[in-house]
């Protein structure tokens, strides 16, 4: 009976190294797609925070590029504490996993939450700032994204064209006659802001505060579900760890 137990114990240990091989395996993988995730955002997608008054959406993603890189680290570290079958690995990887739980799921609920006021903060926050940072000193950034917001989403002004009258860089000189940016025409060419006609710019129901909200409303969808999602997954591998180093301990007396 006694021989029959130490055989029992040992083959449901070797069934749990290569389930959590195979798990460290795949959650690799994950940890790689997470990094993706920030760093497309980050890089690629980025272009308008400096529209943003709050940095809730910058930091979402960079608890992203950081968990992702740990978990990648932890995937290795996982596999080599399951073949080396060293217990304080183990304990190390399970400490790892549950640092990255609790990183994913601060992401998560901060891309909720921020999904959540996004609306009221470009309400009192977007107008002020393209008219009082565009092609002002300083604010390069600010003013290349107005120019890209307004192009690539076809508005113009934050509610619409007619915000562009408080604008200070329009009613300076320095707009040589404009009422609009350039970058509010239809077909942008030098100068052609000074006349807003519909048939030559942009004239939304909304201006540009519904485009960019329905924009990052969306990052933050796929932040949010990926941060809560692969924290979701890890729960199965600290059970899986838990029950390997039981299982270790057991065999050691």
């Amino acid at each position: 009976m006694g021989e029959f137990n130490e055989k029992k114990t040992t083959c449901g240990t070797v069934c749990l190294k290569y389930l959590l091989f195979t798990y460290n395996c795949c959650f690799w993988l994950a940890g790689l797609a997470v990094m993706a995730v920030g760093i497309w955002t980050l890089a690629l997608k980025s272009d308008y925070i400096s529209l943003l008054a709050s940095g809730t959406y910058l930091a979402t993603a960079y608890i992203l590029v950081v968990a992702g890189t740990v978990v990648m680290v932890t995937g290795v570290l996982g596999c080599c504490a399951t073949f080396k079958e060293r217990r304080n690995l183990l304990r190390l990887y399970f400490i790892l996993l549950l640092i990255i739980f609790l990183l994913e799921i601060i992401a998560g609920i901060l891309a909720y939450a921020y999904y959540q006021q996004l609306n009221t903060e470009l309400k009192e926050n977007l107008k002020d700032t393209m008219t009082k940072r565009y092609h002002q000193p300083g604010h390069e950034a600010v003013t290349s994204a107005v120019d890209q917001l307004q192009q690539e989403f076809h508005c113009c002004g934050s509610n619409n064209s007619q915000d562009w009258r408080d604008s200070e860089w329009i009613r300076s000189q320095e707009a040589g006659g404009r009422v609009v940016p350039d970058s509010c025409c239809k077909t942008v060419v030098a100068l052609c802001g000074q006349r807003d006609h519909a048939s030559n710019i942009y004239k939304v129901e909304g201006g540009c505060i519904t485009k960019l909200e329905t924009f990052i409303q969306e990052h933050l969808s796929v932040i949010g579900a990926v941060g809560i999602g692969i924290a979701c997954v890890q729960v199965f591998g600290m059970i899986f760890t838990c029950c390997l180093y039981r299982s270790l301990k057991l065999e050691h007396y």
